[in-house]
């Protein structure tokens, strides 16, 4: 069940839906964003549901945010698959990454319909692209190893899926998840869209399971924690006893919450030779591609007015 009380916003309000929003750093942020992007008479309200929650939980939050007029539309996080499998018919527009994916990260309203999208292929690229080389994998024999096969790590195995290079492919991507449905989705959307690329599916339940993974990866090769472990529950998809690659890179979609794998990251940073890299920037990215298709704005991915806006995040961190 959710925390919301479902009474009519009394002035245009913009939603999280997601499983902890009020620890979120965005809840301080959006107030100055807001200010500063001239929409500063908007309020946010955090969304809380369970993981996995039942359908009907989903369907009554769409059908409010559809019928209420100053209810302007929602960024999803943690639910993303749920919520769109639960609410699909709900929605007058779904943009073709949702088709594709069976996902959504974002609900807006324009010209009196309901949209849906999923913006994380686009946020995920955006925030990979900053750190990882770009004839990287030309140069290297190295792996990406996926743990998470949830909304979020489709979106990137979509995104390196479409922009990748033939001769820039690495040598192998792996995806586990504890549960097999999520990783035999993934895998039929791949196959609809894969231009050769070699994926391995895990069913890894375990964090040893993940860590037999992890220590067999190639040097150079990226780690990313596509879980909700560290942030929505504690802990990490790996054990202490895991070996990151030499010379890899390991990414954490989260920046808040114990964020335990990116602490067993940095206690092999300087053996192995680490980059390592947390979920700031995906966050910084996320929400102004919502920001911008809610609000009907148009917010630069890169530049001087993405530096500033990041600095003010920065400011209320």
């Amino acid at each position: 069940m959710s925390n919301f009380d479902f009474l009519p916003a009394k002035k245009p309000t913009f939603y999280y839906i997601g499983v902890t929003t009020t620890k979120s750093s965005i809840m301080r942020v959006f107030p100055k964003w807001a200010e500063y992007l001239g929409i500063g008479g908007t309020t946010i309200v955090g969304i809380n549901c369970e993981i996995h929650d039942e359908p009907k939980v989903y369907r009554e939050i769409v059908e409010f945010i559809k019928n209420d007029k100053n209810s302007l539309g929602a960024l999803v996080t943690s639910h993303k698959i749920d919520l769109y499998d639960a609410a699909y018919e709900l929605f007058d527009r779904v943009d073709s990454y949702a088709k594709l994916l069976g996902e959504l990260s974002c609900i807006s309203k324009s010209d009196g319909k309901l949209w849906v999208h999923a913006k994380d292929p686009i946020t995920s690229g955006l925030s990979y692209e900053t750190f990882i080389p770009k004839d990287h994998w030309k140069k290297s024999r190295g792996e990406i190893c996926i743990m998470g096969a949830g909304g979020a790590s489709l979106a990137l195995t979509t995104y390196l899926i479409e922009t990748m290079e033939s001769n820039n492919w690495p040598s192998k991507i792996h995806v586990t998840n504890r549960s097999i449905p999520r990783l035999e989705n993934m895998k039929k959307i791949h196959a609809q869209i894969n231009p050769g690329i070699s994926f391995k599916y895990h069913h890894c339940p375990t964090p040893e399971d993940n860590d037999n993974i992890v220590s067999n990866l190639n040097h150079y090769s990226l780690v990313i924690n596509g879980t909700g472990a560290g942030k929505d529950f504690p802990g990490s998809p790996l054990s202490n006893a895991a070996e990151f690659p030499e010379n890899g890179f390991v990414w954490d979609y989260n920046f808040r919450g114990d964020l335990i794998f990116l602490k067993q990251a940095h206690a092999q940073e300087k053996e192995k030779n680490l980059h390592v890299e947390d979920g700031w920037v995906y966050f910084l990215h996320g929400w102004q591609r919502v920001i911008a298709e809610v609000f009907h704005l148009d917010i630069p991915t890169s530049g001087l007015e993405f530096e500033k806006l990041s600095k003010i995040a920065l400011s209320v961190k």
